[in-house]
């Protein structure tokens, strides 16, 4: 089990690589180089690979093996950043954002290829609980090592230095793949599991409105569709725009790629790997009915933080604590959320319930994508003052569509069918 919890999480780290430069590193160069919040959200398109990963997901399920996937994708994320290394991103500003594209497309197909491993990999509830901590915590510490750690050292070591560094990272990884015993068996396996799909689904892939049809009738999709959609809104804007608004009045880029990189996004870590723990003991409803409400708490203190415009070492404080805090609940609901995801899969045919987590997890990115490339726009259109209460109002409504949910609503089956023992 080790072997297999060590080879997912090196994957997932790698997979997260891409989101920390984008999500932590990006905005702070790009805003310390004098560029409007409004295109630094825009940059959220190069995210876009992420929502058509549910279109090409059968391609990768169909057609080679898993190891040849993965071993693909990473040691083509290694040539890019190879290639970028050689760009200045102050001249080549669309070089670097070609390069995030890559990346990101790379790494989108990487991760239908290490799901399908997990899949096949992870036996039992044991196993599948540790793979999943194996999974949010290797692509945190990831985002954490490329957003935080790169950002802290970038203006000593230079943007040709990082990205060498990260080429010798994905290098490393897929001679580690190639080599790696546990896909030993997957070749036979995949050849097995490709001609009952061939014979099982072909009715269906000519007619894919079929499927469409049968992921919307599983029971509670609706609902799920609607959370997976607007359960990040605010808080996707308080997390994206808070940063950029220190970084304007009180911390410099060292600063936050410290604080907000590293410290909160380890506060992240800590909730994604409780929400796993609380779930043993805990039904779902009521948990994610809590958890929700002080998310709401915590905005309406961070937004309180914004009338506070002198810098003063109080106000660093807070504002880390703040932060910490966001992250925090931000990993601890992230982690519910996608056992609310896997709990609608399951009352799915099985025949279709890849294509219905897929669609679902799709829907998750695409929510987060469209508001975090919208939210530089507001700030800069209205203020950050007025921004922040319009974030407030969002995670707001949230928390009173899951409040009714778990009374009267999908979250309510859940409630009922997961008693403490």
């Amino acid at each position: 089990m080790n072997d297999k919890l060590v080879f997912l999480g090196l994957l997932y780290f790698v997979q997260g690589i891409p989101y920390g430069l984008q999500s932590s590193l990006l905005p702070v160069y790009l805003r310390g180089a004098g560029h409007s919040l409004t295109r630094i959200g825009f940059t959220k398109i190069l995210y876009f690979p992420w929502v058509l990963k549910v279109l090409w997901a059968p391609l990768v399920d169909r057609i080679g093996t898993k190891r040849r996937w993965l071993v693909g994708t990473v040691s083509g994320l290694a040539l890019t950043c190879l290639s970028s290394a050689a760009l200045a991103p102050e001249a080549h500003i669309w070089g670097v954002a070609g390069t995030l594209l890559a990346m990101n497309s790379l790494a989108s197909v990487q991760d239908i290829a290490v799901d399908g491993a997990a899949v096949g990999l992870l036996k039992g509830r044991g196993e599948l609980g540790l793979g999943n901590t194996a999974q949010v915590v290797g692509y945190k510490a990831g985002s954490v090592f490329a957003g935080g750690g790169l950002l802290a050292v970038i203006d000593v070591a230079g943007w040709s230095w990082m990205f060498m560094l990260l080429t010798f990272v994905y290098a490393g990884v897929a001679l580690f793949v190639w080599g790696a015993p546990v896909l030993d068996d997957e070749t036979m396996k995949g050849q097995q599991a490709d001609g009952t799909r061939k014979g099982g689904q072909g009715a269906d892939a000519v007619r894919p409105w079929r499927v469409w049809r049968k992921l919307l009738a599983v029971p509670g999709t609706p609902w799920t569709v609607l959370y997976v959609l607007t359960y990040k809104l605010g808080e996707q804007g308080a997390v994206t725009m808070f940063p950029l608004f220190l970084l304007d009045h009180h911390m410099t880029a060292r600063e936050l790629g410290f604080w907000n990189g590293v410290i909160a996004m380890g506060f992240s870590i800590c909730g994604s790997s409780l929400g796993g723990l609380l779930l043993a003991q805990f039904s779902i409803g009521a948990l994610m009915r809590r958890v929700f409400v002080l998310r709401t708490i915590s905005m309406v203190f961070q937004s309180s933080l914004l009338t506070v415009l002198e810098p003063s070492p109080l106000m660093k404080g807070m504002a880390v604590l703040s932060m910490s805090v966001q992250h925090f609940l931000g990993g601890l609901i992230t982690t519910l959320t996608f056992t609310t995801m896997m709990h609608c899969t399951q009352r799915a045919e099985e025949s279709i319930q890849a294509t219905h987590y897929s669609f679902l997890a799709t829907l998750e990115v695409l929510g987060k994508l469209t508001f975090s490339a919208l939210a530089g726009g507001v700030v800069d259109w209205f203020g950050f003052q007025v921004a922040f209460l319009f974030f407030l109002t969002l995670s707001a409504g949230t928390a009173l569509h899951v409040w009714t949910a778990t009374f009267t609503g999908a979250l309510r089956e859940h409630q009922l069918k997961e008693q403490p023992k």
